[in-house]
């Protein structure tokens, strides 16, 4: 229909830019400062060690690979603008990675009120053509900064000088779904190798991969030992649940530190990684539970919908008032984060309560508006999953709860305890990080477990030298490789008929070893059965070139075409 307008001379057809949406307009907009309006703050006085890491990261000529290592509120982000004010005076343009989409809104504002120059956004969140004006930004060289997830390390960015990966611990930096899977922290590290500039990963809680390469030398430590505004370090506390059984997920002594809290003007963070009002819908008559019929799975309650719903296959049905098979009455058992929220507004009628999830944070502004009410001082009250562990800065914060702490001490994922000691020290980071001290309540069932004993004892660098030790002594990454051939079918003969034609045509692989096939944790999600062949390796060139010729392999094996397959290298996890 175009080419025939242009034909018949009632239309042209031009190339422009792409017109920017509001949200887009904004993203790649420059800082202003209009006449009579208040210049922007002085940047703060830097710390002798924000001083020798800042000079370290401008020093480096060619590739570098700086692990800036600092505690939860010790001025990272400080670091990242000093370094990136360094590259822009150069007429170079920096990178910044984020794992979550919800740190943008606070690193964006940061970075806008330092800089004059246009700065790029990319991530899921925006729409298409959001997401291709400032695409276009980049490439064309427009925009001096660009802030994005994981995705946005493929972005072009000609005079690339400096690429910055925060939080790099952070497992969201993983795609682990669709075909392409790949690390963008990984890959920051081998595009700034490729473009011969500095890469620096932040975190107050490295990953073990990111500790193994500082042992071996291949990466720099820059270390940040103490908030940047002097104030004491939260302390941390365990509750012993079996000494106070909690109400509805809490305990006393938690409810107590609360009150207290909210009395001296501080703000209270209550911490839960799980959803939904409750996990799960029993009947106390027969017994039945609320199943997922797609999934090895329960379906989880969302009681202000009155909905049941899976979190695996997104699975959605109303919320029974009876047992669907005996008549009785049915119960939900188990906390999630709408329940908490619930709780916490009875106990407290007279605080505003916010509360921070998958759920709460669905329609753009959602996310903003959380945000806004917690650092404007009018939520007292925070409930959330992850979302509100990494890299928020909430200045009036003075305590942190931790329910169910107890959920990763016990997985057979053998990166579970690191997870979740990542998740206790960074959540704990959200409290005191302004004048007054902060306070850290962890409410578990098994105060003397090595781990929770560990961090409270040395931190995460103790918690870290052990398990580093348990991995070397198990030949576990980052002391072997991984690589984990996942196969699904409607059918579970099917996956393992593939599985095991696939081990039988890696025939006798040296310093390869070969283990399963077996069925996944879950075995069936979203009406497929799945099943994985986990594939060990001492070193990272014998298993790629391995992998090399045993990919060829299974895409010709008849069995393949029966199946969904992908290979994950160097997995997350292995269940």
């Amino acid at each position: 229909a175009g080419r025939a307008l242009i034909e018949r001379g009632w239309a042209r057809l031009e190339t422009r830019p792409v017109a920017r949406g509001a949200a887009a307009s904004e993203a790649t907009a420059p800082a202003t400062h209009t006449t009579g309006a208040p210049p922007p703050p002085a940047p703060p006085t830097l710390t002798p060690e924000q001083t020798v890491a800042v000079a370290a990261i401008n020093a480096a000529t060619g590739f570098a690979a700086f692990v800036l290592q600092g505690a939860t509120g010790s001025g990272k982000t400080e670091v990242y603008l000093r370094a990136v004010e360094q590259q822009l005076a150069l007429g170079r343009r920096a990178l910044l990675l984020v794992p979550e989409i919800g740190l943008t809104p606070q690193l964006l504002a940061r970075f806008r009120e330092r800089f004059a120059q246009p700065i790029a956004v990319l991530h899921s969140a925006l729409g298409d053509t959001e997401r291709l004006a400032a695409w276009r930004e980049a490439h064309a060289g427009r925009a001096a900064i660009l802030i994005g997830t994981r995705s946005a390390v493929f972005a072009p960015l000609p005079a690339l000088g400096l690429i910055i990966v925060d939080e790099e611990h952070d497992s969201s930096f993983k795609q682990q779904e669709g075909g392409c899977r790949y690390s963008a922290r990984d890959l920051a590290v081998l595009r700034a190798r490729h473009a011969q500039v500095a890469v620096v990963l932040g975190s107050a809680t490295p990953s073990f991969e990111t500790l193994r390469n500082l042992e071996a030398g291949r990466y720099q430590r820059l270390t940040l030992p103490r908030r940047a505004n002097q104030a004491a370090a939260p302390q941390l506390a365990l509750i012993d649940l079996r000494a106070h059984p909690p109400r509805d997920g809490l305990a006393a002594p938690v409810l107590r530190a609360i009150e207290r809290h909210l009395g001296t003007g501080g703000q209270a963070l209550v911490y839960i990684n799980r959803r939904g009002y409750a996990p799960t819908l029993l009947c106390t008559s027969c017994g039945w539970i609320a199943p997922c019929h797609a999934c090895d799975a329960r379906l989880t309650v969302h009681h202000g919908a009155a909905r049941l719903r899976c979190h695996y296959c997104g699975a959605d049905e109303p919320l029974p008032q009876r047992c669907p098979r005996c008549g009785y009455a049915v119960k939900p058992v188990g906390q999630g984060t709408e329940r908490i929220e619930a709780t916490l507004a009875g106990l407290f009628p007279a605080e505003r309560l916010v509360r921070l999830d998958r759920d709460t944070a669905r329609r753009p502004g959602e996310l903003e508006q959380v945000m806004q009410a917690v650092l404007s001082g009018a939520a007292r009250i925070l409930v959330g999953t992850q979302m509100v562990t990494k890299g928020h800065h909430f200045p009036d914060v003075t305590l942190v709860a931790v329910l169910n702490a107890d959920q990763g001490l016990f997985s057979t994922d053998f990166r579970a305890a690191e997870r979740l000691a990542q998740t206790i020290i960074q959540v704990a980071g959200r409290a005191g990080r302004d004048a007054r001290a902060g306070e850290v309540l962890i409410q578990t069932e098994y105060p003397d477990h090595p781990l929770l004993q560990s961090l409270l004892a040395g931190g995460y660098e103790s918690f870290a030298a052990s398990g580093l030790a348990e991995r070397a002594a198990a030949h576990w990454p980052p002391f072997g490789r991984l690589a984990l051939l996942r196969a699904s079918a409607t059918r579970p003969a099917a996956a393992f008929e593939f599985l095991e034609a696939a081990r039988q045509a890696a025939g006798r692989p040296r310093d390869v070893r070969l283990l399963g096939p077996v069925a996944a944790t879950m075995a069936r999600r979203a009406g497929r059965h799945h099943a994985q062949l986990l594939v060990e390796c001492p070193g990272r060139a014998p298993l790629q070139h391995f992998l090399a010729g045993w990919v060829v392999a299974l895409d010709a094996l008849p069995a393949a075409r029966r199946v969904r397959w992908a290979l994950d290298v160097d997995p997350l996890d292995t269940q």
